[in-house]
């Protein structure tokens, strides 16, 4: 299991990105965006703004759930966790 993991993100990162993207997307997508996004890709500022946000917030709450699941600093024996835990 972890040698199949391990040739999957080898796999992955020596993809190029330039065959994300299909032929007709390409003409219609900005030059700077071009083999990246399929569709016409961002129009202005305000789309990047948006991205870069759902991108942070997204960051953010993975890592409090993945550091909440891992130690929840919870001791009292009356607390939730321990009728799924017993």
């Amino acid at each position: 299991m972890k040698r199949l993991i391990i040739i999957l993100i080898l796999m992955l990162v020596g993809m190029p990105a330039r065959l994300l993207a299909c032929d007709v997307c390409n003409r219609r997508t900005s030059e700077e965006m071009q083999g990246y996004v399929h569709g016409i890709g961002p129009q202005g500022n305000m789309d990047y703004i948006i991205t870069w946000s759902a991108i942070i917030i997204v960051g953010f709450t993975l890592f409090f759930s993945i550091k909440f699941l891992v130690k929840p600093k919870e001791s009292a024996p009356d607390h939730i966790k321990n009728i799924v835990v017993d």
